[in-house]
């Protein structure tokens, strides 16, 4: 079974490119023109959603909050503007990526499989981390937080993942970035303070006094949760 790309953009003549280039690729193309028809397109389960930013009517970043609000699928952002505003607006409202117009497809490819690679692919390492007050189900790809379900994004789990795998190691923004994205790219090291920011708000992480997210400044971030134990899920 092909996945299902949807993306919102009134811009039709790029969205015929897309549907005849990701075609080639085994890549079913689902298309809206605006947030309304976007968010009803949403029934048809898409794999990852590419989400214009310029929209008529309802923008691109109100559309995203709203997706988020539904359910968590994979959310690539377009933006015409190099301004890194657009970016850090976009992963604060929950975003996985972002691709700044004129979109040349194989990027915009490569972005998508990078996505769905995280999100399909057979985890590494089975069962459940457990750290004091935290759960983390690898294979379910679901966060607990004192018993209680907190919904991630793809990327904020990728993060989250990252730093628990490699307790008690600085990690760079750098080195985050080049194992989230997994394709080259221009890097971005704000994005990695938007989403740990988004992890300590869900996690209720105090940088002051933080539980999980140590800042160590001018290296990067340390993942200082109590390892509580582990074991292969059922």
């Amino acid at each position: 079974m092909s996945n299902k790309i949807l993306i919102i953009d009134d811009d039709e003549k790029l969205s015929g490119l897309l549907q005849r280039y990701f075609s080639q690729f085994g890549l079913e193309l689902i298309t809206a023109t605006s947030g309304e028809a976007g968010l009803a397109q949403l029934k048809q389960a898409p794999d990852v959603v590419i989400l214009d930013v310029m929209l008529p009517g309802k923008s691109g970043f109100d559309l995203c909050q709203e997706i988020r609000q539904a359910c968590m699928v994979p959310i690539i952002m377009l933006t015409a503007r190099t301004d890194v505003t657009d970016r850090i607006v976009g992963l604060k409202l929950g975003a996985d990526d972002y691709v700044v117009k004129p979109v040349d497809p194989r990027e915009l490819l490569a972005r998508i499989e990078s996505v769905l690679r995280r999100t399909q692919a057979k985890p590494t390492e089975s069962g459940i981390l457990r750290f004091e007050g935290l759960e983390i189900n690898v294979n379910a790809r679901t966060v607990l937080l004192d018993e209680t379900e907190v919904k991630l994004s793809t990327m904020e789990f990728e993060v989250l993942l990252l730093l628990t795998r490699n307790q008690g190691k600085v990690l760079s923004r750098d080195e985050l970035l080049d194992n989230l994205r997994g394709i080259e790219f221009e890097s971005f090291n704000r994005s990695i303070d938007v989403l740990i920011s988004r992890l300590r708000q869900k996690l209720k992480d105090d940088p002051k006094n933080p539980r999980f997210f140590k800042t160590v400044w001018g290296s990067g971030y340390l993942f200082i949760g109590n390892k509580e134990s582990s074991r292969k899920a059922s």
